[in-house]
């Protein structure tokens, strides 16, 4: 299965995983977020869904895996974050700092 095998690689080789579609304004938000944390280029994972010929399967296959369909779907160090009111809570709360180990 080549959607869980391409989801599952960007998962574990990104401190931040981020699936997004490139028209979809909720992912650019959270795309602006994550960019502002100083983070490197190869610490933070992004495929745009509906680039990729897989992009339905990976799709599919997040929501067997999280129960969330829509996008952004973001993960933190292996762990499902949620979308992008998930990420600015997490950013408010100081939850996300902590998730990413900074505190």
């Amino acid at each position: 299965m080549a959607a869980k095998q391409i989801a599952e690689k960007l998962i574990s080789e990104h401190i931040v995983a981020v699936f997004s579609k490139s028209y979809c304004p909720y992912c650019q938000r959270a795309k602006q977020v994550i960019s502002g944390l100083n983070l490197s280029p190869s610490q933070v994972g992004t495929v745009e869904l509906d680039e990729m010929s897989e992009g339905a399967d990976i799709q599919a296959y997040l929501q067997q895996k999280t129960g969330q369909r829509t996008v952004p779907n973001i993960f933190v160090h292996g762990q499902h974050l949620g979308g992008c009111d998930d990420l600015l809570r997490a950013q408010q709360s100081g939850e996300l700092e902590k998730l990413l180990g900074k505190l």
